[in-house]
């Protein structure tokens, strides 16, 4: 159950360490920046998730689901391609945007996991897990739209 912390570990980590480093520096954070490359640290996470954990992914999809498993390559490598995105500064809006609905469009497969007590990542405990799951889907998709998306806080500086 320890996969929630990493995904928030790694969500916050560039804000965090740059956030530490400007009050030390007295340089301007750039929140909408760092929020971004959070992001992208955790989709690399998920993309890892894909490749390492293929056949536990598999089973989070029922099985009527055609090419399962070459589903699951495909969204895999659309994570990484969202990753990356998001480390490029003219990308990060767009992909930040593509995140919000990857999020949206991919929770049904938790929700079935979870339902049907996959072994991975914590869906093992059952419809329980949704009460972390949901909430951290919650965290990741207002994330994404109110540090990485909204307008006004893409290039917002916090003076230290």
């Amino acid at each position: 159950m320890i996969t929630p912390i990493i995904i928030l570990c790694l969500l916050s980590l560039p804000l965090f360490v740059t956030c530490v480093v400007s009050k030390f520096t007295g340089r301007k954070l750039m929140v909408g920046k760092y929020a971004c490359w959070g992001l992208g640290l955790a989709f690399i996470y998920f993309f890892i998730g894909h490749i390492v954990k293929t056949d536990g992914m598999v089973e989070m999809l029922p099985e009527w689901v055609p090419l399962r498993l070459q589903l699951i390559y495909v969204t895999g490598f659309i994570e990484l391609a969202i990753a990356g995105a998001l480390f490029i500064p003219k990308y990060q809006k767009t992909a930040a945007k593509i995140a919000i609905l990857v999020f949206i469009v991919f929770f049904p497969a938790n929700v079935y996991a979870a339902l049907n007590g996959v072994g991975l990542g914590g869906h093992q405990w059952g419809p329980e897990y949704l009460l972390i799951r949901a909430p951290l889907q919650v965290i990741l998709i207002a994330w994404a739209y109110y540090l990485c998306v909204r307008e006004h806080n893409s290039y917002k500086t916090i003076h230290t």
